[in-house]
């Protein structure tokens, strides 16, 4: 018998009530993360990506976001229904994340090490003697130089690569179950974001824990991510085995981002190929499927409604008319 997964989001439906109308950012999105694996969640922004996440440690604010429907089960127990102490725990605790940008995530008015000792004590990681100690060791596992002085700095003194290490750091410091990763090597230069990359692999695998990889970069999926959801206007596009996704791709988004991407020095002087178009509104999404306005294959039914998810192999579905009976 296999092992249940440690996190399982059913029909999960975040939208936000404002005065212009609803704005469905996550709109029955289902998926699953089991222990040890890598989840990459992809898309262009507006997409959802990151409400899913901040949905799954309740980080949505309420009003105007409200959790409309659907199951977030984490090990068992369904985080939507958790009360304020349970939260408390699991945050930071069993499930930690890494913000896109750590200049806003970092209190800029307390030391790193004030700042890293205080997520440890919350969760009684260590007892308060040894607190310093730990951070140190931490700030040298995700191979920071001169660990004393970066635990007296404050966050404007260090570099955006630097502050960086420091969030993952900060993340791996209560040894959670689950690591979600907000775009973390978006602002980063090319170097430094392959240094993270192989940070977050490495940690991984001395950890053991699960990791949710949001990014817009198919490359930086392709080296870090297991398995990998393709998301458009909160909406579940495409999800299975990264390989399969990057090298078979079968929604027409998902070879429209493919297509899209760059693959190397060109002298031809042709131009890279496009998606046409924009991401909708979430305030007011197409009927039928929200891809159609944008799509090469559309038909009629498209515009009708959203497509049922067919699996096309084991493990690997797609939400397109292309590949469902009508």
């Amino acid at each position: 018998m296999s092992e249940a997964p440690l996190i399982e989001v059913k029909n999960l439906k975040t939208y936000f009530h404002t005065p212009g109308g609803v704005l469905r950012a996550v709109d029955d999105v289902s998926f699953t993360v089991n222990r040890g694996e890598t989840l990459g969640i992809v898309g262009e922004s507006g997409c959802g990506k990151s409400v899913t996440c901040q949905s799954i440690m309740r980080l949505v604010q309420t009003p105007p976001g409200r959790y409309e429907g659907g199951e977030i089960n984490f090990d068992g127990h369904d985080i939507l229904k958790m009360d304020k102490n349970k939260l408390l725990e699991l945050r930071g605790g069993r499930i930690a994340m890494i913000f896109q940008e750590p200049m806003v995530a970092l209190n800029p008015v307390y030391t790193i090490g004030n700042q890293m000792i205080e997520a440890m004590r919350l969760h009684n990681i260590v007892p308060k003697n040894l607190a310093n100690e730990r951070a140190h060791e931490l700030l040298e596992q995700v191979r920071i130089p001169n660990a004393d002085k970066i635990l007296r700095s404050y966050p404007f003194m260090l570099s955006g690569g630097m502050r960086q290490r420091v969030m993952i750091a900060m993340a791996l410091s209560c040894k959670p179950d689950l690591l979600i990763a907000d775009e973390p090597t978006t602002a980063l230069d090319v170097t430094i974001q392959a240094q993270i990359l192989n940070l977050i692999n490495q940690l991984k695998k001395q950890t053991g824990s699960a990791i949710i990889f949001i990014t817009h970069d198919l490359g930086v999926i392709s080296e870090i991510a297991d398995r990998t959801m393709v998301m458009y206007a909160g909406k579940v596009c495409e999800s299975g085995a990264t390989d399969d996704i990057i090298f078979n791709p079968q929604h027409p988004y998902t070879q429209g981002l493919i297509a899209s991407k760059p693959s190397g020095l060109t002298t031809d002087g042709k131009r890279l190929k496009v998606i046409p178009g924009n991401v909708p509104s979430l305030l007011h999404k197409p009927s039928g499927c929200p891809f159609h306005p944008r799509c090469p294959h559309m038909k009629a039914i498209c515009t009708e409604q959203f497509p049922g998810t067919t699996e096309v192999k084991p493990g690997h579905t797609v939400a397109c008319w292309l590949h469902s009976e009508e």
